[in-house]
């Protein structure tokens, strides 16, 4: 009852406040920086040259216009991945959930996907030029 009763003065309170035009700029400003900033992190990669695939085997690179199906031996088994139509994608795996599967096809560089339970990594790489928008600095 005494937290219901605190939320209550909480947002008595909370109506009582009153803004200001600046602070409606300001709120409006910060939502855009934030926009701003989220769609230049979640944008794709630039063009995908080649699928790095890293397991207990080894890393192996191949090119993406190439196609073939890859299996690749893990703790629980073979996982299958398959590189057809410039993107890698996983087809089969021994794990439990196939999350690995869902992620469906990779085909922008920067995309990865992992089937962690089978210790299989696969990821798109491509040409790092001035024009990439992720460098070392990023890290």
């Amino acid at each position: 009852m005494g937290k219901r009763h605190g939320m209550n003065e909480f947002f008595q309170a909370l109506k009582q406040v009153r803004l200001r035009p600046y602070d409606y700029v300001v709120v409006a400003v910060a939502a855009l920086v934030i926009g701003a900033f989220s769609y230049f992190a979640l944008q794709q990669g630039g063009p995908a040259q080649s699928a790095e695939i890293r397991s207990d085997q080894g890393d192996f690179v191949y090119p993406l216009d190439q196609d073939r199906e890859l299996r690749v031996a893990g703790p629980l088994g073979d996982s299958v991945v398959v590189i057809e139509d410039g993107s890698v994608r996983f087809t089969e795996s021994p794990c439990r959930d196939k999350i690995c599967i869902a992620a469906g096809h990779l085909s922008h560089s920067g995309d990865w996907t992992a089937c962690l339970p089978n210790r299989v990594f696969v990821s798109v790489s491509g040409a790092a030029g001035a024009d990439s928008p992720v460098d070392a600095t990023a890290f």
